[in-house]
């Protein structure tokens, strides 16, 4: 217990100090609090799927032991959108369906993201000449990243998260 004490008795010394030339002492590290947050945010995303169609199948595969979505900060599924902040949009969207994707895209916290998946997500795919079909995701929310494919496989879908943790690291949280 002495031992312990003797070592952690002696305080940092000022910040202040070590923006002079001097290095920090181990352990301590200089950054923003934006970079942290933008790092935190990173690796903890939590995803809220809307599986609509064919490409919901993919979107289920991708989170499998195969290619292991867990390596990405993204283990569960949320199944309330406001515990969720990035949205994974995947199938055919109807006009009838249009409004409860916004309700749910209105019930996400910020920040949040929009991930649409597949042909129809993107341009209404083989149906968009439908009167049912909305052409495009984009069309009822913004849509962060496009998937395109008709299904994509899963490796589309992780290089597409991989596009979103590109986003959010480059995201300006403070104003000046």
């Amino acid at each position: 217990m002495q031992s312990f004490r003797t070592g952690h008795t002696s305080p940092y010394p000022d910040p202040a100090d070590w923006l002079n030339g001097e290095e920090p002492p181990p352990g301590v590290f200089i950054t923003s609090v934006e970079k942290v947050l933008n790092w935190s945010r990173h690796y903890s995303l939590w995803p809220v799927m809307f599986g609509l169609a064919c490409c919901a199948i993919e979107m289920m595969c991708m989170a499998a032991s195969r290619w292991d979505l867990a390596r990405f900060g993204m283990d569960i599924f949320r199944a309330s959108p406001r515990q969720a902040d990035l949205m994974i949009v995947a199938g055919t969207l109807t006009w009838k369906m249009a409004p409860w994707l916004k309700r749910i895209y209105d019930q996400m916290p910020e920040p949040k993201w929009v991930l649409a998946m597949g042909a129809c997500g993107t341009s209404g795919g083989l149906f968009r000449d439908s009167y049912s079909v909305v052409p495009g995701f984009n069309l009822v929310v913004p849509v962060d990243v496009y998937v395109p494919g008709c299904p994509p496989r899963p490796e589309a879908l992780m290089r597409a998260i991989m596009d979103i943790h590109e986003k959010i690291d480059k995201t300006r949280i403070l104003k000046r």
